[in-house]
């Protein structure tokens, strides 16, 4: 596994939030800096004879190195695998009232500020696509986007607004967000196999969540095929080797 950096420029974003505008009226004015900052990704896999590469999109409070260790019974010398960690770092625990020892996660976005938040994660995830196609892998792979829970906004998002080519998005135990303009999706994802996919125990979708999300789908011109497993808010790696096996 290694681990790689990649410094990108953040956009300046356009317009106001209803936060911003209640504090202007209160006298308080909102801006925003576009800045220079280092992100971190983990890649696993081979490189060089890589006929697919994924990107997988790692769930709220988790770290990209441990999602990765999830793919393992994939590693066999034809993927590349390339996990980029979210931007925002946060302490998950507070043990005996101190942070030497919590666990830390990341988290892709909050409410607060969120559209610049989706700006800067998808110029940030577009940047690490380029790094990783232009230098590390043959001209000719199919691309997979794998987001699992809060990660499957931020691949939908990054699939539909984004300039990736994506031959595969997998969505795992979440559905795409309700703000997505479909249509526009439907456009950017004509090409592209979209699964959904979710244990039958998953506390966070209730039954019969996918097939209504399918049918949501399908009246944008989105196809998708509906996957479960027995098993909750997790990846199954049974699964797992099943789409990757087409």
């Amino acid at each position: 596994m290694a681990v790689l950096l990649a410094t990108f420029t953040v956009p300046a974003a356009q317009g106001f939030t209803a936060e911003a505008a209640i504090a202007t009226q209160a006298g308080i004015t909102e801006h925003h800096l576009p800045v220079t900052r280092t992100a971190r990704y983990y890649t696993r896999g081979a490189i060089a004879r890589a006929r697919e590469v994924w990107f997988a999109c790692h769930g709220y409070g988790q770290l990209a190195q441990y999602f990765l260790r999830r793919f393992e019974g994939l590693d066999d010398g034809t993927r590349l695998f390339v996990a980029p960690e979210a931007l925002s770092r946060f302490y998950l625990e507070n043990p005996g009232g101190s942070h030497a020892t919590a666990r830390v996660g990341a988290t892709w976005m909050t409410r607060e500020d969120r559209l610049r938040e989706i700006d800067d994660y998808v110029a940030y995830l577009d940047a690490v696509y380029r790094e990783v196609m232009a230098t590390r892998v043959p001209t000719e792979v199919r691309v997979v986007v794998l987001g699992f829970s809060q990660g499957v906004a931020t691949a939908c998002r990054w699939a539909v607004l984004g300039q990736a080519r994506v031959d595969e998005l997998v969505l795992w135990a979440e559905r795409m967000p309700p703000d997505l303009d479909l249509a526009q999706a439907a456009t950017r994802l004509r090409s592209t196999r979209v699964r959904l996919v979710a244990g039958t125990a998953d506390p966070a979708l209730p039954p019969g969540a996918l097939d209504a999300e399918r049918a949501r789908l399908s009246e944008h011109g989105i196809s998708s095929t509906v996957l479960t497993f027995p098993g909750g808010h997790e990846l199954d790696s049974d699964m797992l080797r099943r789409i990757a096996e087409g």
